[in-house]
């Protein structure tokens, strides 16, 4: 079962996700908010669509902008509409 890494504390796990250009796109249930802040930053992502950003916060570490997801992605993309998928330092243990 897949699951996101980070300081110790796993910030997702699932069998459902979808893996797509070498990411892992958790289930939004699969993934603990707790850790997640949304950090304003926002972009257009080749294909996928407009993609959105999230901090990691655990305790009082940060890693900006190391989790990102896409609310309304194109139509190419609707498989991980709202997924969470992970970068910077986060390690995915398959």
């Amino acid at each position: 079962m897949p699951k996101a890494v980070w300081k110790g504390v796993v910030l997702a796990q699932s069998d459902e996700t979808t893996l797509l250009e070498g990411y892992h796109y958790f289930p939004p249930e699969s993934v603990r908010f707790e850790f997640l802040k949304k950090s304003g930053k926002s972009g257009a992502a080749s294909w996928k669509g407009k993609i959105f950003y999230y901090d990691l916060v655990v305790g009082a570490q940060v890693n900006p902008n190391a989790a990102f997801y896409y609310p309304e992605p194109s139509k190419a993309a609707l498989a991980i509409k709202d997924h969470v998928a992970f970068t910077k330092d986060v390690v995915i243990i398959p």
